[in-house]
């Protein structure tokens, strides 16, 4: 029985990720940029192309389930630590309805556009998928905002704390809740198994499991992190505890329909706001997560792409899909975050923020490509928008908030230091 190659495949793959990262690091870029341009450039497109051998070998489909594993597991407790260090900075009151501003307005605009550019980019639809679910999918694909990747990007500016970052994150997770229903309608009108029966428990349910989460699992950890961690310090008892939280929390979210990192962020938002025990969790999760879990997934969504896209119409098509989507999600962002009472630099700042689509683009694209309403070729032309998108965003927030946003120094956080 031949051997697996699963040791070889994190070898290539973490390596061209920190290679990458480090690369573009030298033109004002975050890691993470770097990360998905190395699964780009794994993917059949240039790997494939340059060594289809050891391509073939490395990325053979009946090697990559051990890697499809591994990468939920980094997504999983990623967004369990966004979750945990996520603070409103002023006036809760204000905060929401400043991010429903925003979060409407960076959805609905792109959503439109999405619906708008459909009919030019039908021909490109796998054979039997209606129009309307293909044009509501290119509408969720339009409208979602990366919340991992942006948070990432603040992360790494800085800008976590202060609140501008505390508006786009908020802001994002908003859109994204309603993407993802969006999406799970998407599916529903595919005929899938669960039907529109599915489409509406995963509403009623996400709403149940939000007040279970936030009820009773935030009073039952309160007291166990209390009781057993009292200065912060995480025994593996309660460490195993925790786990056992994130784990069960993505379950329930994968069951409903909706991807299991959702869960992960609200097990970790239900917990304590404390600085010591955040601090705990990212060096006992997130620099493995990060160094080692997080580039499997940008790696697998380059091994779906194809040269097929930029044959033909496909360029056409794909400067149609890069002006919506950049147009949309730049202009109603900045028009929420106006119309919230935020000047204007402040305002393109929050437009450039919810433009950043990479990671959560990438999970859409996914489930279109399994649920057949995408080919290849159309996935491949997200792609390259996903990175276009947040490969802006470094750039615009240097030009739109500047220096004046840096944090106090005289409240560092754990996570702005970063595990690079």
């Amino acid at each position: 029985m031949p051997h697996s190659p699963l040791f070889l495949q994190l070898i290539v793959i973490i390596g061209v990720a920190r290679l990458c990262g480090l690369l573009l690091r030298y033109v004002g870029q975050p890691p993470i940029i770097g990360e998905m341009t190395a699964g780009f450039l794994l993917g059949p497109i240039v790997f494939g192309a340059w060594f289809p051998d050891i391509h073939a070998y490395l990325f053979a489909p009946a090697a990559l389930p051990g890697l499809t594993s591994l990468s939920t597991l980094g997504l999983v407790l990623f967004m369990f630590i966004v979750g945990a260090e996520l603070r409103a900075p002023n006036g809760i009151g204000q905060q929401i309805r400043s991010a429903g501003m925003v979060g409407a307005l960076s959805l609905l605009l792109p959503f439109a556009l999405g619906i708008g550019i459909s009919p030019l980019l039908y021909s490109l639809a796998p054979q039997g998928v209606a129009f309307w679910p293909f044009a509501l999918f290119m509408a969720v694909a339009m409208s979602i905002t990366a919340f991992p990747v942006l948070a990432r990007i603040l992360k790494d500016r800085g800008l976590t704390q202060t609140p501008l970052g505390q508006l786009a994150l908020s802001s994002a997770a908003m859109a994204d809740v309603f993407a993802w229903i969006m999406l799970a309608l998407v599916v529903a009108m595919l005929g899938t198994h669960t039907g529109y029966t599915g489409f509406f428990k995963t509403v009623l349910g996400l709403i149940v499991f939000s007040a279970v989460v936030f009820l009773m699992l935030r009073p039952l950890y309160a007291w166990l992190l209390r009781t057993r961690a009292p200065e912060g310090q995480v025994s593996v008892t309660v460490l195993a505890a925790i786990l056992i939280g994130v784990f069960s929390c993505a379950a329930v979210t994968q069951w409903l329909g909706l991807h299991e990192v959702f869960g992960a962020f609200l097990f970790g938002a239900c917990l304590p706001r404390d600085d010591r025990l955040l601090k705990a969790m990212v060096q006992r999760l997130e620099y493995v997560s990060v160094a080692a879990l997080m580039p499997i997934f940008f790696a697998l969504a380059g091994l779906n792409t194809t040269g097929d896209a930029f044959v033909g119409a496909g360029l056409g098509a794909l400067a149609i899909i890069l002006l919506a989507g950049i147009a949309g999600k730049m202009l109603g962002g900045a028009a929420g975050a106006r119309l919230a009472g935020f000047g204007w630099r402040d305002s393109f700042a929050t437009g450039s923020l919810m433009n950043a689509r990479g990671l959560m683009e990438l999970i859409v694209m996914k489930v279109g490509l399994d649920a057949g309403v995408i080919a290849p070729p159309l996935f491949t032309m997200l792609l390259i928008m996903a990175l276009v998108t947040t490969f802006m965003t470094s750039p615009l927030i240097r030009l739109f908030a500047g220096p004046a946003a840096q944090p106090a120094p005289a409240h560092p956080r754990p996570l702005e230091r970063g595990p690079h």
